[in-house]
């Protein structure tokens, strides 16, 4: 569980014990059922980590409500976003393994993390990770009641793929943008895992060949 549950859910069941020996045990029952809620709200539960090769993992639970080319930064990139219910677990986890390049907080509306203008207007943490020269976005979204968007890492930071890199407090959305010529795995309307659901392979990029001078001037690749 993430500790924000404990500091939740017991301050709900301190306040229920408050309520309970000033009034009566009935007027607690809410509070209690909201204990509970918090408990179960920030869960976090182990996930089977995908080892295949330019996997780009799903860094949240939920569902996926756009596939779609879009540009940003002057590059075209395919983006993935996906939509977490207050019922989906919000631990976010890094979509490869790989170094943290830039760390950009936004802020912004707190509109429908559904809508199509949340990934621009919304409050927003946008991260770039690189690895193997492959640069993978992505981007923690509030959504219409979340207010607090929890990121643990800084530039420099060497992240796991599927690693806990932080959380987005209730109802939120993370989008992932990567290279157009990978080859994307899921579709539009399918449920997705944290850390376990694979987004897309990324294509492997060939390192340069070395080249070598011939006798009579001539030049070889190797």
């Amino acid at each position: 569980m993430v500790r924000d549950g404990y500091f939740y859910g017991f301050g709900c069941l301190l306040a229920a014990g408050v309520i309970a020996w000033l009034a009566a045990w009935p007027y607690a029952v809410p509070v209690l059922l909201l204990a509970a809620f918090f408990l179960w709200f920030f869960r976090d539960p182990e996930r089977q980590i995908p080892t295949l090769d330019g996997a780009v993992v799903s860094p949240g639970d939920g569902k996926v409500t756009d596939v779609s080319v879009v540009t940003a930064g002057g590059t075209s990139w395919t983006r993935v976003s996906i939509f977490l219910s207050v019922f989906d677990v919000h631990v976010n986890r890094s979509p490869i393994a790989g170094v943290i390049r830039e760390v950009r907080y936004q802020r912004g509306k707190f509109l429908n993390a559904m809508s199509l203008q949340s990934a621009e207007e919304n409050e927003q943490n946008i991260i770039t990770v690189e690895a193997n020269g492959r640069t993978v976005i992505f981007k923690q979204i509030a959504g219409l009641i979340a207010r607090r968007i929890v990121f643990n890492f800084k530039v420099g930071d060497q992240l796991a793929c599927g690693e806990r890199v932080g959380l987005i407090k209730f109802g939120s959305r993370v989008d992932v943008l990567f290279d157009r010529d990978a080859t994307v795995q899921i579709k539009l309307g399918d449920r997705v895992k944290g850390g376990a659901s694979i987004l897309a392979i990324l294509s492997v990029r060939q390192p340069a060949q070395p080249v070598h001078a011939k006798a009579g001037g001539e030049r070889e690749a190797h």
